[in-house]
């Protein structure tokens, strides 16, 4: 049974993803306080999650409550500091920390989508991951560099993937006219669609049916269309001896010169090119979803 513990790895090895520290513990000291410009222990980025309790973050001159279900991320060295102001209940936090290049774009990508603190469930993939990862250090002694820097790799792309989940959120009827839309999309993508007929297939407004895409898909539906039109020409373009206009007619495209044009936007090269490419393109479909 996992019990609060702390866990630190060193090596010089900078060519990989490497975990610094991990840990578990309850915070009950109001002494208990980091700035991100004033610690000996630089170059490395935090993960830290609070269980109960609350604390606070401090990024930019702004100041941010942590309670249970937040957590932060920040970069060793930056102008942040974190801390616990102290209170009848201690601050129960788990936390990681990285080094590498890969981690540093990792935060940046996610900081720049949520801001310094993020909201996960308790149950949510992110800390169950987390909560694995500590499990294999504590109980199965995994301390090799390569294996943690695997593990913690993995724990990043779920913290990236729940990142992009995150606002997608929606009631269940908003998801049904979103699945609807997506549905006849792909299966009418031939066909010379506007915005107006797409939203009159979904029985709702256009500018409703705009706000669901961009939500879910962070893309308009005409840009979804445009993907499965182009995904639809380099199937054809590769399966088949088409003449490059008719493909773009079958798939979509109302003039040669446009279909020409967007599938250079795609593959920067023209639908000739690519379907000559075969030794440098061997791809019986290509996906852009």
């Amino acid at each position: 049974m996992l019990k609060p513990a702390a866990y630190a790895f060193r090596n010089d090895d900078r060519s990989i993803l490497t975990l610094d520290s991990i840990g578990w513990q309850a915070i009950v000291s109001p002494e208990y306080s980091f700035a991100g410009d004033d610690r000996p222990d630089v170059g490395h980025v935090i993960f830290q999650y609070t269980l109960s309790g609350q604390g606070y973050i401090e990024v930019d001159q702004h100041s941010f409550a942590l309670p249970p279900g937040t957590g932060f991320l920040a970069k060793v060295p930056s102008r942040h500091r974190y801390y616990y102001a102290g209170s009848e209940q201690p601050w129960e936090i788990i936390w990681l920390n990285l080094r590498g290049h890969e981690a540093n774009r990792i935060w940046d990508l996610v900081t720049e989508r949520e801001g310094p603190v993020i909201r996960r469930g308790a149950d949510s993939p992110l800390i169950a991951h987390f909560w694995e990862l500590l499990r294999m250090i504590a109980e199965e002694k995994v301390t090799d560099k390569y294996r943690l820097s695997g593990l913690v790799y993995e724990w990043m792309l779920t913290l990236v993937q729940s990142s992009r989940e995150v606002g997608k959120e929606m009631s269940a009827s908003s998801s049904s006219i979103l699945d609807k839309a997506k549905k006849y999309l792909k299966e009418h993508y031939a066909s010379p669609l506007t915005l107006d007929a797409i939203a009159k297939q979904t029985g709702v407004n256009k500018h409703y049916l705009c706000r669901l895409f961009q939500k879910s898909e962070r893309t308009s539906p005409l840009a979804y269309l445009r993907d499965r039109r182009v995904e639809a020409a380099l199937a054809l373009l590769r399966a088949t001896d088409l003449p490059v206009h008719e493909v773009g007619k079958r798939c979509g495209f109302d003039s040669p010169s446009y279909f020409g044009k967007v599938f250079r936007e795609y593959m920067a090269m023209t639908p000739k090119d690519y379907r000559a490419k075969k030794l440098e393109f061997p791809y019986d479909a290509v996906y852009y979803e």
